[in-house]
């Protein structure tokens, strides 16, 4: 399910950076070294904690349509995709079928390779998976 809160933006003049807190969430805080990081790193931290929430049958907190802060900070609302967050952290094993021409099966058979694992390997480097 995605959610929409409120979170409160903290610059940090030290370093650029900001400070996030999502009052709605009981110790949701997180930061970025900008605003883009910042905000996403604040709908990870909200989806994460939702998608905990969730498994556990626990009740969600209603958001808030607004939040009091003080200058320097802002208040913006974020997405929280819980769902989103529950198939990224999915690692179940899924079957696919696939084909490879006889030749390069035999050789691979011959050599005793692991066509799963060769096959996750090559779609984590397509994809520049680093985990």
């Amino acid at each position: 399910m995605k959610y929409v809160y409120p979170a409160i933006f903290t610059p940090l003049e030290a370093d650029g950076g900001y400070d996030v807190c999502i009052p709605d969430l009981p110790f949701v805080q997180t930061c970025g070294a900008s605003l883009a990081e910042a905000i996403e790193m604040a709908e990870d931290a909200a989806s994460m904690w939702l998608w905990d929430a969730e498994n556990k049958k626990e009740e969600i907190p209603q958001a808030s349509e607004t939040l009091a802060h003080e200058h320097p900070q802002f208040m913006s609302m974020i997405i929280a995709d819980a769902d989103g967050y529950r198939r990224q952290m999915d690692s179940r094993a899924v079957k696919k079928t696939l084909t490879v021409p006889a030749w390069l099966n035999y050789q691979a058979e011959a050599a005793h390779v692991n066509f799963s694992s060769v096959l996750q390997e090559a779609l984590k480097a397509h994809l520049h998976i680093d985990n």
